[in-house]
């Protein structure tokens, strides 16, 4: 019996709410923090324009380095051949498509 009211005391803990920040705490901590999005990283949003020089070469570290660069994304994500894809966008991603040779298809942004 003993057992169980510590445990329950100790699930019932995980229940407590922290107190509203004090008018002190709420000056000096400054103004509340924008949630953060998924698929969104600040000063990161794909264009893919211009990227079509890349077509037809070599899927390498070093390609995709530059292919992320030149898109101004913050996630490359490649997909190789037969190969299935989450349909999930991400303004922040850039897709590089593969073919069974390695050579780069395809590049599109989300």
């Amino acid at each position: 019996m003993r057992r169980i009211a510590i445990v329950a005391a100790t699930f019932l803990s995980a229940c407590s709410v922290n107190p509203p920040p004090t008018q002190a705490e709420a000056v000096t901590s400054g103004p509340p923090q924008p949630i953060p999005v998924h698929g969104v990283t600040p000063g990161h949003k794909c264009d893919a324009t211009g990227t079509d020089k890349y077509i037809g070469q070599s899927g390498t570290s070093d390609t995709g380095a530059a292919i992320q660069r030149a898109t101004n994304s913050a996630v490359l994500r490649w997909a190789p051949p037969n190969t299935m894809l989450t349909m999930d966008y991400r303004e922040d991603r850039v897709t590089v498509w593969l073919d069974q040779a390695n050579k780069i298809t395809k590049i599109r942004c989300g």
